[in-house]
Protein backbone atom coordinates (compact mmCIF):
# COMPACT_ATOMS: atom_id res chain seq x y z
CA UNK A 1 0.00 0.00 0.00
CA UNK A 2 1.21 3.83 -1.05
CA UNK A 3 1.66 6.56 1.73
CA UNK A 4 -0.95 8.33 -0.19
CA UNK A 5 -2.97 4.84 0.15
CA UNK A 6 -1.91 5.02 3.48
CA UNK A 7 -3.34 8.19 4.33
CA UNK A 8 -6.42 8.47 2.55
CA UNK A 9 -7.36 5.32 4.45
CA UNK A 10 -6.74 7.07 7.62
CA UNK A 11 -8.87 10.01 6.20
CA UNK A 12 -11.53 7.64 5.15
CA UNK A 13 -11.42 5.88 9.00
CA UNK A 14 -11.99 9.35 10.37
CA UNK A 15 -14.87 10.28 8.32
CA UNK A 16 -13.28 13.67 6.95
CA UNK A 17 -13.96 12.14 2.98
CA UNK A 18 -17.84 11.89 3.79
CA UNK A 19 -18.24 15.20 5.40
CA UNK A 20 -21.33 16.90 3.59
CA UNK A 21 -20.93 20.94 3.90
CA UNK A 22 -24.07 22.59 5.26
CA UNK A 23 -25.12 24.32 1.73
CA UNK A 24 -26.38 27.53 3.42
CA UNK A 25 -23.14 28.24 4.82
CA UNK A 26 -21.01 31.33 3.01
CA UNK A 27 -18.00 29.45 2.63
CA UNK A 28 -16.18 32.70 1.76
CA UNK A 29 -16.75 33.86 4.97
CA UNK A 30 -16.46 30.52 6.88
CA UNK A 31 -13.06 30.34 5.23
CA UNK A 32 -12.10 33.90 5.89
CA UNK A 33 -13.23 33.16 9.87
CA UNK A 34 -10.85 30.04 10.02
CA UNK A 35 -7.92 31.81 7.99
CA UNK A 36 -8.02 34.43 11.55
CA UNK A 37 -8.98 31.32 14.03
CA UNK A 38 -6.10 29.24 13.11
CA UNK A 39 -3.46 31.71 11.25
CA UNK A 40 -3.51 30.01 8.60
CA UNK A 41 -2.54 31.31 5.12
CA UNK A 42 -4.24 29.77 1.82
CA UNK A 43 -1.82 29.91 -1.51
CA UNK A 44 -3.00 28.82 -5.16
CA UNK A 45 -2.31 28.18 -8.06
CA UNK A 46 -3.46 29.81 -11.37
CA UNK A 47 -5.22 26.94 -12.32
CA UNK A 48 -7.12 26.66 -9.62
CA UNK A 49 -10.85 27.15 -10.10
CA UNK A 50 -11.66 31.02 -9.70
CA UNK A 51 -13.64 30.78 -6.18
CA UNK A 52 -10.30 29.34 -5.18
CA UNK A 53 -8.55 32.01 -6.88
CA UNK A 54 -10.61 34.43 -5.19
CA UNK A 55 -10.55 33.99 -1.71
CA UNK A 56 -6.59 33.04 -1.86
CA UNK A 57 -3.93 35.39 0.21
CA UNK A 58 -1.51 34.43 -2.86
CA UNK A 59 -1.87 33.66 -6.30
CA UNK A 60 0.51 32.81 -8.20
CA UNK A 61 3.36 30.35 -10.29
CA UNK A 62 5.70 27.50 -8.93
CA UNK A 63 8.37 29.96 -8.62
CA UNK A 64 6.09 32.85 -6.37
CA UNK A 65 4.12 30.20 -4.48
CA UNK A 66 7.76 28.56 -3.90
CA UNK A 67 8.54 31.70 -2.08
CA UNK A 68 5.72 32.48 -0.80
CA UNK A 69 5.77 29.39 1.38
CA UNK A 70 9.32 29.94 2.62
CA UNK A 71 8.40 33.45 3.73
CA UNK A 72 5.37 33.34 5.62
CA UNK A 73 4.84 33.37 9.16
CA UNK A 74 1.56 31.77 9.15
CA UNK A 75 0.81 28.48 11.48
CA UNK A 76 -0.70 26.61 8.66
CA UNK A 77 -0.25 26.69 5.06
CA UNK A 78 -3.47 25.54 2.83
CA UNK A 79 -2.07 24.83 -0.62
CA UNK A 80 -4.72 25.00 -3.40
CA UNK A 81 -2.54 23.01 -6.07
CA UNK A 82 -1.61 19.95 -6.59
CA UNK A 83 0.76 17.30 -4.63
CA UNK A 84 4.08 18.31 -5.37
CA UNK A 85 3.49 22.09 -4.47
CA UNK A 86 2.24 21.25 -0.58
CA UNK A 87 5.42 18.96 -0.80
CA UNK A 88 7.61 22.13 -1.83
CA UNK A 89 6.25 24.12 0.74
CA UNK A 90 6.30 21.30 3.38
CA UNK A 91 9.84 21.42 2.74
CA UNK A 92 10.66 24.77 2.92
CA UNK A 93 8.84 25.06 5.86
CA UNK A 94 9.32 21.90 7.67
CA UNK A 95 7.79 23.14 11.25
CA UNK A 96 4.53 24.05 9.71
CA UNK A 97 1.08 22.45 9.44
CA UNK A 98 1.00 21.95 5.37
CA UNK A 99 -2.54 21.03 4.41
CA UNK A 100 -3.65 20.14 1.02
CA UNK A 101 -7.26 19.85 0.18
CA UNK A 102 -7.23 16.71 -1.62
CA UNK A 103 -4.90 14.15 -1.68
CA UNK A 104 -5.70 12.33 -5.04
CA UNK A 105 -4.34 16.41 -6.86
CA UNK A 106 -1.45 15.25 -8.35
CA UNK A 107 0.70 15.72 -11.38
CA UNK A 108 0.70 13.93 -14.52
CA UNK A 109 4.29 15.33 -15.33
CA UNK A 110 5.37 14.50 -12.08
CA UNK A 111 3.96 11.06 -12.18
CA UNK A 112 5.83 10.56 -15.64
CA UNK A 113 9.19 10.20 -13.85
CA UNK A 114 9.31 7.93 -10.79
CA UNK A 115 12.37 7.99 -8.63
CA UNK A 116 13.50 4.91 -8.53
CA UNK A 117 13.73 4.44 -12.43
CA UNK A 118 15.27 8.14 -12.51
CA UNK A 119 18.18 6.99 -9.97
CA UNK A 120 19.12 4.49 -12.64
CA UNK A 121 18.69 6.69 -15.58
CA UNK A 122 20.86 8.71 -13.47
CA UNK A 123 24.00 6.08 -12.84
CA UNK A 124 24.31 6.06 -16.81
CA UNK A 125 25.70 9.55 -16.72
CA UNK A 126 27.99 10.37 -14.19
CA UNK A 127 29.62 13.54 -14.15
CA UNK A 128 26.49 15.24 -14.98
CA UNK A 129 24.43 18.46 -12.93
CA UNK A 130 20.72 17.39 -12.65
CA UNK A 131 18.61 20.12 -13.47
CA UNK A 132 14.51 18.85 -12.24
CA UNK A 133 11.79 21.33 -12.79
CA UNK A 134 10.25 22.08 -9.74
CA UNK A 135 7.08 19.91 -11.37
CA UNK A 136 7.93 16.59 -9.84
CA UNK A 137 8.12 14.30 -6.66
CA UNK A 138 9.59 15.51 -3.32
CA UNK A 139 11.44 12.25 -3.64
CA UNK A 140 13.20 13.60 -7.21
CA UNK A 141 14.05 16.54 -5.54
CA UNK A 142 16.03 14.44 -3.69
CA UNK A 143 18.10 13.16 -6.98
CA UNK A 144 18.45 16.98 -7.80
CA UNK A 145 20.97 19.33 -7.46
CA UNK A 146 19.20 22.20 -8.81
CA UNK A 147 15.17 22.80 -9.51
CA UNK A 148 14.10 25.30 -12.01
CA UNK A 149 10.70 26.58 -12.78
CA UNK A 150 8.92 27.61 -16.14
CA UNK A 151 9.88 31.16 -14.93
CA UNK A 152 13.60 30.95 -14.20
CA UNK A 153 14.84 28.01 -16.04
CA UNK A 154 16.62 29.82 -18.46
CA UNK A 155 18.78 31.69 -16.12
CA UNK A 156 19.42 28.32 -14.20
CA UNK A 157 20.95 26.67 -17.08
CA UNK A 158 23.11 29.81 -18.06
CA UNK A 159 24.20 29.81 -14.36
CA UNK A 160 25.72 26.17 -14.99
CA UNK A 161 29.43 26.45 -16.45
CA UNK A 162 29.57 25.31 -19.80
CA UNK A 163 31.18 22.61 -20.08
CA UNK A 164 29.16 20.89 -17.61
CA UNK A 165 27.36 18.39 -18.35
CA UNK A 166 23.48 18.59 -17.60
CA UNK A 167 20.62 16.04 -17.44
CA UNK A 168 17.39 17.85 -17.57
CA UNK A 169 14.07 16.23 -15.91
CA UNK A 170 11.13 15.97 -16.17
CA UNK A 171 9.52 17.41 -18.96
CA UNK A 172 10.85 17.31 -22.17
CA UNK A 173 9.23 19.62 -24.24
CA UNK A 174 10.51 22.71 -21.85
CA UNK A 175 13.53 20.59 -22.03
CA UNK A 176 13.80 20.95 -25.51
CA UNK A 177 12.89 24.77 -25.54
CA UNK A 178 15.54 25.23 -23.20
CA UNK A 179 18.20 23.78 -25.38
CA UNK A 180 17.04 25.82 -28.22
CA UNK A 181 16.67 28.66 -26.22
CA UNK A 182 20.38 28.33 -24.24
CA UNK A 183 22.17 26.38 -27.04
CA UNK A 184 23.06 24.03 -24.33
CA UNK A 185 23.06 20.09 -25.67
CA UNK A 186 20.87 18.07 -22.56
CA UNK A 187 20.26 15.08 -21.94
CA UNK A 188 16.41 14.83 -21.63
CA UNK A 189 14.02 12.44 -19.41
CA UNK A 190 10.96 12.09 -21.62
CA UNK A 191 8.26 13.65 -19.42
CA UNK A 192 5.41 15.30 -20.03
CA UNK A 193 2.16 17.49 -19.23
CA UNK A 194 -0.52 16.21 -20.06
CA UNK A 195 -2.81 19.43 -20.34
CA UNK A 196 0.14 20.83 -22.63
CA UNK A 197 0.58 17.82 -25.29
CA UNK A 198 -3.05 17.77 -25.49
CA UNK A 199 -3.79 20.76 -27.66
CA UNK A 200 -4.90 20.43 -30.83
CA UNK A 201 -2.60 22.15 -33.80
CA UNK A 202 -5.63 21.82 -36.05
CA UNK A 203 -7.72 23.84 -33.97
CA UNK A 204 -5.62 26.51 -33.10
CA UNK A 205 -4.58 26.95 -36.70
CA UNK A 206 -8.59 27.45 -37.65
CA UNK A 207 -8.60 30.14 -34.77
CA UNK A 208 -5.17 32.27 -35.70
CA UNK A 209 -7.04 32.58 -39.05
CA UNK A 210 -10.73 33.57 -37.37
CA UNK A 211 -8.88 35.98 -34.97
CA UNK A 212 -6.35 37.60 -37.23
CA UNK A 213 -5.15 39.91 -34.77
CA UNK A 214 -5.13 37.73 -31.79
CA UNK A 215 -1.86 37.00 -30.27
CA UNK A 216 -0.99 33.38 -29.39
CA UNK A 217 0.67 33.04 -26.17
CA UNK A 218 2.18 29.59 -25.10
CA UNK A 219 3.77 28.03 -22.00
CA UNK A 220 6.96 26.51 -22.69
CA UNK A 221 6.04 22.98 -21.53
CA UNK A 222 3.47 22.87 -24.98
CA UNK A 223 5.10 21.01 -27.55
CA UNK A 224 7.85 22.50 -29.91
CA UNK A 225 5.50 22.84 -33.06
CA UNK A 226 2.76 25.07 -31.36
CA UNK A 227 5.75 26.53 -29.50
CA UNK A 228 7.17 27.64 -33.04
CA UNK A 229 3.94 29.69 -34.04
CA UNK A 230 3.35 31.43 -30.54
CA UNK A 231 3.89 34.93 -30.43
CA UNK A 232 5.25 35.38 -26.98
CA UNK A 233 6.47 32.42 -24.87
CA UNK A 234 6.22 32.22 -20.87
CA UNK A 235 5.67 30.90 -17.69
CA UNK A 236 2.47 31.48 -16.33
CA UNK A 237 3.50 35.05 -14.65
CA UNK A 238 5.00 35.85 -17.90
CA UNK A 239 1.73 35.39 -19.97
CA UNK A 240 -0.56 37.01 -17.39
CA UNK A 241 2.03 40.05 -17.53
CA UNK A 242 1.89 39.99 -21.14
CA UNK A 243 -1.57 40.21 -22.11
CA UNK A 244 -1.37 42.99 -19.45
CA UNK A 245 1.33 45.24 -20.90
CA UNK A 246 0.53 43.98 -24.93
CA UNK A 247 -1.59 46.37 -26.93
CA UNK A 248 -3.66 43.44 -28.63
CA UNK A 249 -7.28 42.68 -27.65
CA UNK A 250 -7.68 39.38 -28.35
CA UNK A 251 -5.13 36.46 -27.25
CA UNK A 252 -5.34 32.84 -27.73
CA UNK A 253 -3.81 31.12 -24.95
CA UNK A 254 -2.34 27.92 -24.85
CA UNK A 255 -2.31 26.97 -21.29
CA UNK A 256 -4.22 25.68 -18.42
CA UNK A 257 -7.55 27.86 -18.95
CA UNK A 258 -7.53 28.52 -14.97
CA UNK A 259 -5.08 31.41 -16.02
CA UNK A 260 -7.52 33.15 -17.80
CA UNK A 261 -9.84 34.45 -14.62
CA UNK A 262 -6.73 36.05 -13.73
CA UNK A 263 -6.57 37.58 -16.93
CA UNK A 264 -9.95 39.16 -17.50
CA UNK A 265 -9.33 40.75 -14.01
CA UNK A 266 -6.53 42.52 -14.93
CA UNK A 267 -7.71 43.30 -18.55
CA UNK A 268 -11.51 43.42 -18.48
CA UNK A 269 -11.56 44.77 -21.97
CA UNK A 270 -9.32 42.35 -23.48
CA UNK A 271 -10.67 38.82 -25.11
CA UNK A 272 -9.16 35.76 -23.96
CA UNK A 273 -9.68 32.61 -26.02
CA UNK A 274 -8.72 29.12 -24.24
CA UNK A 275 -6.37 26.82 -27.01
CA UNK A 276 -8.53 24.20 -27.58
CA UNK A 277 -7.63 20.52 -26.74
CA UNK A 278 -7.83 17.54 -29.12
CA UNK A 279 -11.04 16.19 -27.75
CA UNK A 280 -14.61 17.93 -27.82
CA UNK A 281 -13.88 20.41 -24.89
CA UNK A 282 -13.82 23.81 -25.89
CA UNK A 283 -11.12 24.22 -23.40
CA UNK A 284 -7.88 22.77 -21.32
CA UNK A 285 -8.24 22.31 -17.81
CA UNK A 286 -6.24 20.15 -15.77
CA UNK A 287 -7.94 17.55 -13.11
CA UNK A 288 -5.76 16.83 -11.04
CA UNK A 289 -5.79 20.91 -10.24
CA UNK A 290 -9.83 21.48 -10.61
CA UNK A 291 -10.21 18.30 -7.62
CA UNK A 292 -9.53 21.03 -5.42
CA UNK A 293 -13.23 22.74 -4.67
CA UNK A 294 -14.26 25.75 -1.93
CA UNK A 295 -16.45 22.86 -0.50
CA UNK A 296 -12.63 20.93 0.38
CA UNK A 297 -11.33 23.90 1.18
CA UNK A 298 -13.26 24.54 4.16
CA UNK A 299 -13.41 20.68 5.11
CA UNK A 300 -9.49 21.08 5.11
CA UNK A 301 -9.09 24.49 6.85
CA UNK A 302 -11.96 23.08 9.71
CA UNK A 303 -10.71 19.87 10.22
CA UNK A 304 -6.52 20.50 9.87
CA UNK A 305 -6.61 17.32 7.09
CA UNK A 306 -5.28 16.19 5.27
CA UNK A 307 -1.75 17.39 6.18
CA UNK A 308 1.47 16.53 4.04
CA UNK A 309 3.90 14.55 5.82
CA UNK A 310 7.03 13.89 4.64
CA UNK A 311 10.10 11.65 5.62
CA UNK A 312 13.03 13.87 7.64
CA UNK A 313 15.57 12.56 4.88
CA UNK A 314 13.41 13.59 1.91
CA UNK A 315 13.22 17.08 3.80
CA UNK A 316 16.98 17.46 4.09
CA UNK A 317 18.22 16.07 0.90
CA UNK A 318 15.44 17.64 -1.24
CA UNK A 319 15.16 21.17 0.43
CA UNK A 320 19.13 21.65 -1.01
CA UNK A 321 17.70 21.75 -4.82
CA UNK A 322 15.16 23.95 -4.35
CA UNK A 323 17.25 26.94 -2.08
CA UNK A 324 19.82 26.46 -4.74
CA UNK A 325 17.30 27.74 -7.12
CA UNK A 326 15.67 30.28 -5.07
CA UNK A 327 19.25 31.42 -4.15
CA UNK A 328 19.76 31.77 -8.25
CA UNK A 329 17.02 33.34 -8.86
CA UNK A 330 17.63 35.95 -6.42
CA UNK A 331 20.70 37.35 -7.85
CA UNK A 332 18.86 37.16 -11.08
CA UNK A 333 16.12 39.58 -9.85
CA UNK A 334 13.52 36.99 -10.59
Amino acid sequence: MTTLAIAEKKLQDKGFLDIDVDPTLDLFEEIEKLKKEKNAIILAHYYQESDIQDIADYIGDSLGLSQQAAATDADIIVFAGVHFMAETAKMLSPHKKVLLPDLKAGCSLADSCPPPVFRKFKEKYPGHVVVSYINCTAELKTLTDICCTSTNAVQIIESIPKDQPIIFAPDVNLGRYLVKKTGRDMVLWNGSCMVHEIFSNEKITKLMMRHPDAKFIAHPECEEHLLEKADFIGSTTGLLNYTKRNEANIFIVATEAGIIHQMQKASPQKTFIPAPPNNTCACNECPHMKRNTLEKLYITMKYEQPEIILPDWIIEQGRASIDRMLEISAKAGL
